[in-house]
């Protein structure tokens, strides 16, 4: 399972890219355009990030796709995806670069049929567009799914990059279906994070963080590790905050130790 980034926003794509949670990026002439930077520029930068898979998009017909592709492999290395249309141009243009060893992404995807034919040009992915299949009142996901089954039935090792995702539930229902990577925009990536329960509980941990160390600070002078060299390991139980000592290994609540009814190293 892996998570591309989907933008050519080099600010957006390094701090997506800091987590440690990014796999690789995909672009496209649009992004690229909207970028307002030469894509060989937007190119180097990511493969100066560190990133090692970048989708780098080639047009034209079969023969222009092919000495693209082969001067962006020269150029750029093992970062170097070439991306491809699914028309006939582009499956010959994967097909003769994927035997030359040169990854390929072959886009816009809207059926099953379409991915069949790419893996058979020998694709190293396929990228079936999601949400457009929505705008046109098609199951993007049900496209995934039926993609992912036919390749394991046939033991096809092409990989399916779920594309035009633009909500959370949508990577999750990608990912369900059998999507080996989702290709994101930054602001969904973000977030993945949030959840108003996540939220909500953090802020009562916080609050009782704040109140459990006030008052056992007062207690035992505000430096629990000094106190007779003993280390003190406070475990979260989900909901409450217990201290297990050395001595006692025990669990004893922080309402005890503020009542001073409890365990007092």
């Amino acid at each position: 399972m892996k998570i591309f980034i989907d933008s050519a926003d080099v600010w957006a794509i390094r701090e997506a890219y800091e987590t440690g949670l990014i796999d690789g990026v995909t672009t496209n002439p649009t992004l690229i355009m909207k970028s307002g930077k030469h894509p060989e520029k937007v190119y180097q930068k990511l493969k100066d990030m560190g990133i090692n898979d970048i989708s780098m998009e080639v047009v034209g017909n079969a023969e222009t796709m092919i000495n693209e592709g082969r001067r962006l492999k020269a150029k750029f290395g093992e970062c170097a995806t070439i991306k491809v249309p699914c028309t006939p141009d582009g499956l010959l243009a994967c097909n003769i670069l994927s035997k030359e060893l040169i990854r390929v992404n072959v886009t816009l995807i809207f059926s099953t049929a379409q991915a069949i034919l790419a893996a058979k040009a020998g694709a190293k992915y396929v990228s079936p567009f999601v949400g457009r299949l929505e705008d046109n009142s098609h199951s993007g996901v049900e496209v995934v799914r039926s993609i992912v089954d036919i390749y394991k039935k046939h033991n096809i090792y092409t990989e399916v990059l779920a594309a035009s995702i633009r909500d959370v539930a949508k990577v999750t229902l990608a990912f369900w279906n059998g999507a080996h990577i989702c290709t994101i925009p930054p602001k969904v990536f973000t977030k993945m994070y949030d959840h108003v329960l996540t939220d909500a509980g953090l802020k009562i941990f916080d609050e009782d963080h704040k109140t459990t160390f006030s008052s056992t600070d007062e207690r035992v002078g505000g430096d629990l590790d000094a106190i007779d060299g003993m280390e003190y390991n406070f475990v979260d139980d989900g909901f409450t905050y217990t201290i297990d000592t050395p001595e006692t290994q025990g669990l004893v609540d922080f309402g005890d130790i503020d009542t001073g009814t409890g365990f007092i190293p």
